[in-house]
């Protein structure tokens, strides 16, 4: 266990073997890699086999790039990228060898990565085994922007572009191709789809050739998103219609430059006609006709292709009309054009209709483009689910959509064999996933949010995968062979999307957070509605959910196949999970488990923040057991989620426990004995001012000091018995500053007798990169914990906030906590 790990090797680590491990292993003395072309994968894979092999088992193998033409086997069975890796006898019989075959470069490269993450988790090297991929289609979309800046981007800077060009040193380019490499995935587009058309100046040019020259080695191909109206804004003409000659010469001569700095690009990523912006709507043109625009300016060059998403929707709906449904945009702009795409276009589908909601039915366009090939969106970046500073494994979500039978023609019809082409016969389809990296050590700002881009390119390859099987091979990759910490990493992973559905939004609600603001990340049940993004709940004083029916709502439902609508149709049939996704139901609606939906919200909301609460003490017990760099940060952000679980079950439990009017029916809601609201303190330099929403506050108010220049103090005579306590602050850590904050018992009126319990800082930006809010709310609540404080009587509890900024040190409220009690 090094006391250095920062997360840069990720899963990588290739850490060594104990000793009695590694004797069992044969001495592997030299690696034959039948190239010398240092671009080549055959080349890298037999320098990762010489690294790998001292890492692990310390041995020194010779890398030569001769063989005897007598040892060289074919491989059979297996497809493109596929591989084979097996032993085979010598001449003599006296020595095993490993052989590593690939179908073409990269499936050697593929197989010598298996070969050594199977070393790594002290497993030999098979007999003989075959693999190949799912679907030749594995890529990344990167949401990155020339300024450096990354659009979701919870780990840092860029690590492609700064100050509108692309980076000088590339080292951790190359570095994440290794990654992407070892998980088998083969293509990246490099820049954000909100794209800017500098992108194509002569120097980026250069620069996306330089980029592509670092990830080649590693089989990973590059491709780029295009701005629609760059036209216009770069080539000075005065339209960008598709159909104009002049704009499809433009297009033509900007592919041409791009393929002479990067002659294996991939193709081009394109958003148009959605959320604001331009595309082929925009000049009166069909989606096809804007697709095809750019698939012609790649077919002369190769097989480069065009990635079209399906994301085009109207972001102004009006919410008064009943028969609008955002969900409905995909098959309603796309009908009617499966015959009009051009060959090397594919439709990019988002796995459900709306946005990465945590829970979604499948996109029903993929039971819709026959002939049109398409390729499935995952997001690795946790958008809508906590943003990485929550943990939430995503593998199960994705087995959800990926395992759904879509019922096409009333045949079997999963959306993983849709995907992958076999269910219509395409021979170039698959997999694309936003990727946030950033240059950041850990990549995603988590540790243990790297577990979904391991589990991405896994699925890619094997859709089929099993979820626990997944992360224990990541766990013991990332953090060691020791049971204990394996299995505790896969048992906390393996609950944490659905802990994180029970607190944010379940029966199919989706992510109950603030859509109107950028953030997306805290709770805001409110803002769901009334906003022309479509995201809607519907909830009024009686009832909630959208009503996607054929015979009373949106007709949704009869987008899918006939076998699938049915089921869907009705709230009788309709799984709970998905309920409120598909019905307007009254809150007293009984669910199949028997309970209410208000109460199953209650229930839910309470359970899921209940076990969340024991996310950082089973974590506390690998100490000593993990490095204590990573322990030590993987504890403090299940800390700080343990906190903002409460934060996220107060504000929905409250939101709708004030809608509905409705109790719950373990009188929890709006119950807490062990609280101390802020505004009931006596207050010296401090004030009680509003807080909106006011769900995101007990009481809907808050304080904050009257001045940003001078401290403000809180004072309450304790009323709790004398003993032991946790005591919890809640309190807002937003933009705009850094305010200091302390906590003394003691008596009122003696300062000498005055014990200060801790001290904190607002500075939750500099340790979770998060998207954060500028406001006091429910992105910016949090909760800082001192646990078995000794409380005497005739205490009196003393906070002092300095502010600083437009932060004023805000306080929510205080609680006393005895041992096991969670408020």
């Amino acid at each position: 266990m090094s006391t250095g790990e920062t997360g840069l090797e990720a899963w990588l680590r290739y850490a060594p073997l104990p000793a009695d491990a590694a004797k069992q292993y044969p001495q592997y003395t030299d690696i034959v890699a039948l190239t010398d072309s240092q671009s080549s994968p055959v080349y890298t894979a037999g320098k990762e086999l010489q690294d790998g092999l001292k890492k692990i088992l310390n041995f020194s193998a010779n890398l030569t790039n001769t063989i005897d033409s007598s040892e060289s086997l074919s491989p059979s069975a297996i497809v493109d990228d596929g591989f084979w890796l097996g032993t085979v006898s010598g001449e003599k019989g006296d020595k095993t060898q490993v052989v590593i075959v690939g179908q073409n470069e990269r499936g050697a490269l593929y197989g010598a990565m298996e070969f050594l993450m199977r070393l790594a988790q002290n497993q030999p090297c098979p007999t003989s085994y075959a693999s190949s991929p799912s679907a030749p289609i594995r890529w990344i979309n990167q949401w990155d922007n020339l300024d450096g800046s990354i659009e979701r981007g919870y780990a840092g800077p860029s690590i492609f572009f700064k100050d509108g060009a692309v980076l000088d040193d590339l080292t951790r380019v190359e570095q994440y191709a290794r990654l992407m490499a070892s998980v088998r995935l083969n293509g990246i587009v490099v820049n954000n789809v909100n794209s800017h058309c500098n992108l194509l100046n002569p120097s980026n040019l250069k620069g996306l050739g330089r980029i592509a020259d670092a990830m080649r080695p590693w089989g990973v191909r590059i491709g780029v998103a295009l701005y629609f109206d760059t036209p216009i804004e770069l080539g000075g003409l005065q339209t960008s219609d598709p159909l104009d000659p002049d704009v499809v010469a433009f297009w033509n001569d900007i592919t041409t430059q791009l393929y002479q700095n990067v002659p294996d690009m991939l193709g081009y990523l394109i958003k148009a006609n959605s959320e604001g912006q331009p595309g082929p709507l925009t000049y009166g043109r069909t989606l096809a006709e804007g697709a095809n625009l750019f698939a012609r300016a790649l077919k002369p060059h190769g097989d480069g292709i065009v990635m079209y998403r399906a994301f085009v929707y109207n972001h102004h709906l009006d919410e008064s009309n009943w028969k609008n449904d955002r969900a409905n945009a995909a098959v309603e702009f796309f009908d009617g054009l499966d015959d009009v795409f051009d060959e090397n276009v594919l439709v990019q589908i988002k796995y459900g209709p709306i946005d990465f909601q945590v829970r979604e039915p499948p996109s029903p366009l993929l039971a819709h483009l026959r002939r049109t090939r398409t390729i499935i969106e995952f997001q690795v970046a946790q958008e809508y689910m906590g943003q990485q500073s929550h943990l939430c494994y995503l593998a199960p979500l994705w087995r959800t959509i990926l395992d759904f039978d879509l019922r096409i023609d009333g045949e079997p019809s999963l959306v993983k064999d849709v995907v992958s082409g076999e269910r219509f016969n395409w021979k170039y389809s698959g997999y694309a996933a936003v990727v946030n990296v950033g240059n950041d050590s850990t990549w995603l700002g988590s540790h243990l949010a790297m577990s979904n881009l391991y589990a991405y390119g896994r699925y890619c390859w094997d859709p089929s995968s099993d979820e626990a099987a997944v992360v224990q091979d990541w766990a013991r990759l990332t953090f060691g062979l020791n049971p204990t910490v394996v299995d505790t990493i896969t048992q906390l992973s393996m609950e944490s999307w659905p802990t994180y559905e029970n607190y944010s939004g379940n029966l199919g609600i989706q992510t109950l957070c603030d859509i109107v603001k950028t953030c997306h990340y805290g709770p805001s049940p409110a803002a769901m509605d009334g906003n022309g993004w479509g995201q809607w709940t519907r909830a009024d004083a009686h009832a909630i959910g959208m009503d996607r029916t054929v015979a009373t709502g949106t007709g949704y439902s009869g987008q899918y196949p006939a076998e699938v609508a049915r089921v869907f149709e009705h709230p009788e049939t309709t799984p709970d999970e998905l309920l409120l996704w598909f019905h307007h139901v009254p809150y007293t609606h009984r669910l199949k488990s028997g309970k209410t939906v208000i109460q199953h919200f209650y229930d839910a909301h309470y359970e899921g923040a209940q076990n969340a609460q024991t996310f950082p003490v089973r974590w506390a017990a690998l100490r000593g057991l993990v490095d204590e760099h990573r322990f030590q940060h993987i504890l403090f952000h299940l800390t700080y989620q343990a906190g903002h679980a409460l934060v996220w079950r107060d504000s929905v439990c409250t939101f709708y426990h004030a809608k509905c009017g409705i109790p719950d029916e373990h009188n929890r809601v709006g119950n807490y004995q062990w609280r101390v609201k802020a505004q009931d303190m006596h207050l010296s330099g401090y004030k009680v001012v509003p807080v909106r929403p006011f769900e995101a506050a007990y009481g809907a108010e808050a304080i904050i000091t009257e001045s940003n220049t001078a401290p403000g103090t809180a004072t309450w005579p304790v009323t709790f018995p004398a003993g032991t306590y946790n005591v919890a602050v809640n309190y807002y850590d937003h933009l705009g500053g850094t305010s200091r904050y302390q906590l003394f018992l003691g008596s009122g009126s003696d300062e000498g007798k005055k014990r200060l319990v801790g001290e904190w800082a607002g500075d939750l930006g500099q340790h979770l990169l998060h998207d954060f809010s500028d406001l006091r709310d429910g992105h910016s609540n949090t909760r800082i914990t001192f646990k078995d404080v000794r409380v005497e009587d005739g205490d009196v509890l003393t906070i002092v906030g300095t502010p600083d900024g437009e932060e004023l040190a805000p306080i929510d409220y205080v609680s006393f906590l005895p041992d096991g009690i969670i408020d």
